[in-house]
């Protein structure tokens, strides 16, 4: 069903093309925004080079691990021998199985996470997948959730069809959205999410169906800073369109409205961007979030943020947003004239 305008669906030839002409040029907008992002930002999907949490092999990836450039041959030889001795300790069921596993979890994510283009074929033709997904069931340690999450998180960054690949596995990552997973697992299923969701419209409907959305959502309303804004980015992949339900159902949940106006008042920056994002896409597709957010002081919040911030990154979404706010409120006015003709 089509989002919900400010007319009624009863409308005579000459009002509808106004409403949908209007609709339509806010959607294509919402599109060139999400290019633009994508393109100049290098926003919408992202390899995980350093984890959620420290907790968890602090000091597992050092510089030369990221900096050193190995031949990519070498390396998808490395990544393949990985996957096989991931294969066998997942198999093993003796003394120090837990152990074994992480251990071999980890080699496999260090690959992963090396060089600007991740072995992540490589790993896919071993069949990584579905060791991975066996390694997310629940009731398995905290560290062995992480390093899974972990390694479905940069491969889910890689080429379309190596995103595609996580399609069994999205169930089990959506699930440990909610309250039986610790907060670092959590927030590592968010990111792989958030990577899935960045590849396309496809996708994005089969994580609507899942129901990532209110489980994205609700990492919204704890105030940790890094679980909100990880949860932020994944939510403006998924609701980006360019059918506006999504952005609908978003802004219908309790509490988001002001949880949105919350975090761009007292967060950071970088939390605040992300913030941002998710408001540029619902007020671009839908006309129920505008007028949602209209009732709030979202607009004087965005305009305080334009007159004080230095952050280019988070005044290119908030000059987003006023900009189509500033168009909404155009259209609106012109409907309710043709309306009162």
């Amino acid at each position: 069903m089509a989002d919900e305008g400010l007319v009624s669906h009863k409308r005579d030839p000459i009002k509808a093309s106004v409403g949908n002409a209007a609709a339509q040029r806010r959607r294509q907008h919402a599109v060139t925004v999400g290019k633009e992002r994508r393109e100049a930002l290098m926003r919408t999907k992202r390899l995980c080079r350093v984890g959620v949490s420290g907790d968890f092999d602090e000091a597992s990836i050092d510089d030369s691990d990221m900096m050193i450039e190995e031949d990519q041959a070498i390396l998808e030889a490395l990544t393949s021998a990985a996957v096989e001795e991931l294969k066998l300790d997942v198999a093993y069921q003796g003394k120090g199985a837990t152990e074994k596993r992480v251990n071999a979890l980890r080699e496999l994510r260090r690959f992963l996470s090396r060089s600007e283009f991740p072995p992540v074929e490589a790993a896919l033709q071993a069949g990584a997948i579905p060791l991975l997904i066996q390694c997310l069931s629940f009731g398995s340690p905290d560290e062995q959730l992480l390093e899974a999450a972990w390694c479905l998180t940069n491969i889910a960054a890689g080429k379309p069809e190596e995103t595609k690949a996580l399609l069994p596995a999205l169930p089990l990552l959506v699930a440990h959205l909610g309250e039986k997973s610790s907060l670092h697992v959590v927030e590592q299923c968010a990111w792989a999410l958030g990577n899935v969701a960045g590849e396309s419209e496809e996708l994005r409907n089969v994580l609507l169906l899942q129901g990532a959305l209110p489980a994205l959502a609700r990492m919204l309303l704890p105030n940790k800073r890094s679980t909100v804004r990880t949860a932020a980015w994944a939510l403006s992949n998924l609701i980006k369109g360019p059918d506006p339900r999504a952005a609908t159902e978003l802004i219908k949940i309790d509490g988001i409205p002001d949880r949105i106006v919350r975090h761009l008042k007292k967060g950071d920056d970088e939390l605040a961007t992300e913030v941002a994002w998710v408001v540029v896409y619902l007020t671009a597709l839908s006309n129920v979030a505008t007028t949602i957010l209209a009732k709030s002081d979202l607009v004087q919040v965005l305009v305080e943020i334009l007159d004080m911030s230095t952050s280019l990154q988070l005044l290119i979404p908030v000059t987003c947003t006023l900009i189509l706010w500033v168009w909404w409120i155009y259209v609106t006015r012109k409907i309710l004239i043709i309306c009162t003709c």
